[in-house]
Order: C-alpha cells, then structure tokens, then sequence
C-alpha cells in the first residue's frame, strides 16, 4: 500500500479539468545520479490511533542494458514483522532508464499485499513506440499484450524521477504539468498540480524551503477520490520528496523520509 501512496502523487487523472497545463517533456536528468538513496517511513492515524507500520526504499545504480548507458530505479517496501499478520506487504519496483533519452527500457513489479500477488514485466521500443507487457495475477498464467505509447509514456516508478526534473521555474499556482504513465496495462493522461512553495520542518532532518503538489486521485479500494495528497519536495534541484499525506478510505497515511545519501546536487534548500 505503501507503494500506491508515495507514487500516488504521480497516479492522478482527472479528464475535462479546465486549467492551463504544459506539457511534461523531459529529455535529460539533473537532480539525481547513481548512488541515491531515499529512505520513508510510513505512518497510519485513525483518530487517537497512529501506527509506524511499514518502510520504502528508492535507489539508484549504474546499469548496461544492450550497451546502453541507464540508471536503475529500484523501489522496495514492506510492512514490519509485528503488522504483517494483519496486512503482509512485500512490493519490489525496478526499472533500467536510458540516461540519454531519459526513457524506460524495462519495468518490472512483484508485488505481494495481502491476498494479492501479481508479477508485472514490461519491455519498452521508444523508437516504435510499442510496450510488450507481460502480467501474471495470482497463479493464473501470465497474459502478454502490446500497448501503442505517446513519445513521453512513462511507467511509474521512472514517474517519480521524471517530475524531479521537470522545470517548475516558470509554473503559476494551479498551472498543471501533463506526463503519459502506462499502468496496469492501460494508459492515462495525468498530470501533476503546482500548488506553490512553502516551508517544511522535521524535528529530525530540520526544516527547507519545498515545492508543494495537490494531486488529483482515482478513487479506489483504498484513495478517496478528489484532491486531499499534498507532497512536498525540496525546492532546490534534487527535488527530494520529504513528505505526503493522503486521506484514505479509513484514516490517514503519512509517508516522511528519513534518511538519504548520495544527492547529486548541494541541499540549496535547507534552511539553516
């Protein structure tokens, strides 16, 4: 579930919406090299209650995928031991990025949540623009399709290093940034909301100058439908995420990070 919250400020779809929105074209990375890491902590509140229940981790490696040059996302997450009787969590994310083109070759997921356990494989041709999937749900035999893409189609874990390098210098509150994400075999126009700058502190990490989000979320079996996410990242260019908060069906999820190394970029946005 973890997983879904933290990327869910990527996951928003929301056909008609009247506001100007650019087009999210973004060819070459700055915020981010080999060597990162961002660790999150994930926290539920209903009511009085307010259960650190689970952990997600983001990296990123070298990687050489038919003599090309690529980054290797990586994103794991899984429940503590003492909450995975009521609700087990083990989810791993990896997609290798051509460094060049700054596209996805490969994406791959298995993920395990609860009952659920499904194995997604997709092999992207941005030249063709053609992704092969391959899907298995359960024990059920895997199913293979071939979905036509947009040259900017994007699966999601590349979705969250793609928004840190999107150029929000020149983004007026409420404006929105387009980008096309293929998820679960379907794609969807989406877009991310510039909500302005703000202040963020952590008692622990201390407190920066941030970038805030007001996604606009699919409601399902687990996210309320409307715009109740806030994300903050750092406004400096790592844009790190530092914290998102969403609403669900019942209670609260607060994903905070709380630990990292290996940032590209010097911390211009820590407030000393």
């Amino acid at each position: 579930m973890f997983i879904k919250v933290f990327t869910s400020f990527i996951l928003i779809l929301y056909p008609g919406y009247s506001l100007m929105a650019q087009t999210g074209v973004v060819t070459s990375n700055s915020a981010f090299s080999s060597g990162e890491e961002l660790h999150f902590k994930v926290i539920y509140n209903w009511g009085a209650i307010w259960l650190e229940s689970a952990e997600a981790t983001f990296a990123v490696s070298p990687a050489l995928v038919k003599g090309r040059t690529c980054y290797h996302l990586t994103g794991t997450g899984f429940t503590y031991p003492k909450y995975a009787w009521f609700y087990k969590v083990q989810d791993e994310f990896e997609t290798f990025l051509d460094s060049s083109s700054f596209r996805p070759l490969r994406f791959r997921a298995d993920i395990q949540e609860g009952s659920k356990k499904e194995k997604h494989d997709y092999f992207f041709n941005n030249i063709t623009k053609k992704v092969y999937t391959s899907i298995q749900r359960g024990k059920a035999h895997p199913r293979v399709d071939s979905i036509n893409i947009a040259s900017n189609t994007i699966d999601v874990l590349t979705a969250i290093y793609y928004a840190r390098n999107i150029d929000y210098s020149n983004c007026k509150v409420q404006d929105t940034v387009s980008i096309s994400l293929l998820l679960d075999n379907k794609l969807y126009p989406i877009y991310v909301r510039y909500l302005g700058k703000g202040v963020y502190t952590d008692k622990d990490l201390g407190k920066f100058n941030c970038i805030k989000f007001s996604p606009l979320l699919v409601e399902g079996t687990i996210f309320r439908g409307g715009e109740g996410m806030t994300v903050w990242v750092t406004d400096d260019k790592n844009k790190i995420p530092l914290y998102v908060e969403t609403p669900i069906i019942v209670g609260t999820v607060k994903v905070k990070l709380f630990s990292y190394k290996g940032l590209r970029n010097p911390e211009d946005s820590r407030i000393k």
